[in-house]
């Protein structure tokens, strides 16, 4: 019985996370859908094989390799490098835009933990106090209750654990 409680609570906890990612979704500009379609098609190996035929066959063309196709672009290939030079330039934003896109959704997601990790602190903080109370109660408390166990049950002073953390870690 415990099992299917944990079953129905992982699948609530899914069904939340996939709601929040399909509002997520739903929230994108188009232009965030552009990017990211661009962004993930250029970085396939089809996306290499296309410019490596588009290569060959400028070249081909180019050296007059291909009968009844005049040469539009002699070497050294100056159109094609421009045309190239083009397309990397807006690639990478593109690939910027999707990597700024991430890195705010990663944010949020952070934030969310944060706040969940900060409310489950505050609840073990009340069940440890809810326990030494009770404990203190029946007569157990030193059955029940160590000096660890006394330190945890203390509100966390999350700020000044922040500020020792950074005061700590070195400069990067």
């Amino acid at each position: 019985m415990p099992g299917d409680r944990r079953t129905r609570a992982v699948a609530r906890n899914i069904e939340e996370v996939v709601r929040l990612e399909q509002e997520a979704e739903r929230a994108r500009p188009p232009s965030s859908r552009v990017a990211d379609l661009i962004a993930g098609m250029a970085g396939t190996l089809w996306f290499v094989v296309g410019h490596a035929v588009v290569i060959a066959a400028w070249t081909a063309v180019n050296l007059g390799a291909v009968p009844g196709l005049p040469a539009f672009d002699p070497p050294p290939f100056g159109l094609l490098g421009g045309l190239f030079s083009l397309e990397g330039v807006l690639l990478a934003a593109f690939v910027l835009m999707k990597q700024n896109r991430m890195s705010a959704r990663a944010d949020e997601r952070a934030h969310l933990d944060l706040q969940i990790s900060l409310l489950a602190e505050q609840e073990v903080t009340k069940v440890l106090q809810m326990l030494e109370r009770i404990s203190r109660q029946i007569g157990i408390e030193d059955r029940v209750v160590d000096e660890e166990a006394h330190e945890l049950a203390r509100m966390t002073a999350v700020g000044d654990l922040a500020h020792d953390l950074h005061d700590r870690l070195p400069d990067r």
